[in-house]
């Protein structure tokens, strides 16, 4: 019965340690993270310079393959000139390398800046970042796609597709934060938040 019960214990302190482990990504009223990274252009885009002229929306993607992200991106491309006509400034951040990047560019149009998430400093600030299991990364590799060799140094990780409003005080004022990587805020809700 000792040992029962001692197993019993060791499997749900598994189990807590494992669930801590899941992302949840910032909540509304939230202080946001200040971050500083490189876009498609090479221009280095800092957060805090940014809302010094009014909101920003982060959009996080998993990356050019991804036909979700794609069809998100190109939406807000499309209504890009409601979002700044709010005074507001659109991101979108991956963990994808500058060849991903490029292909993201060309599939959507994206205009706005598009940032590397080099070593995975933005999407663990946001707590937007998980790790694949080898499963799904095996399941990607028989499809085609290699998500490490995509990734480069930023490995198996994949944001949570989330979607942040920051205001000029530098806090989250809208979150839009979905596991299932098929549903997305429409442009009109993140539109509604600005």
């Amino acid at each position: 019965m000792k040992h029962f019960l001692l197993l019993s214990f060791v499997a749900l302190f598994i189990c807590s340690v494992h669930a801590q482990k899941a992302p949840e990504g910032l909540f509304i009223a939230s202080k946001a993270p200040d971050f500083k990274a490189k876009d498609q252009n090479g221009t280095e885009i800092r957060l805090k310079d940014l809302l010094k002229k009014g909101k920003v929306v982060l959009v996080f993607y998993r990356g050019n393959w991804c036909p979700y992200c794609n069809k998100e991106l190109s939406r807000l491309q499309d209504s890009l000139s409601f979002i700044t006509e709010k005074g507001a400034t659109l991101l979108a951040i991956t963990p994808e390398q500058a060849e991903g990047i490029a292909k993201t560019t060309e599939k959507t149009k994206a205009s706005y800046s598009i940032l590397h998430d080099e070593g995975l400093k933005i999407m663990k600030a946001y707590d937007v970042a998980f790790e694949l299991q080898e499963n799904t990364i095996t399941r990607y590799k028989n499809a085609g796609l290699d998500v490490e060799k995509n990734n480069g140094a930023n490995g198996k990780y994949l944001p949570i597709p989330a979607v942040f409003v920051v205001d000029q005080e530098q806090t989250v004022r809208y979150r839009f934060f979905e596991t299932d990587y098929k549903k997305r805020p429409s442009v009109k809700e993140i539109l509604d938040n600005l």
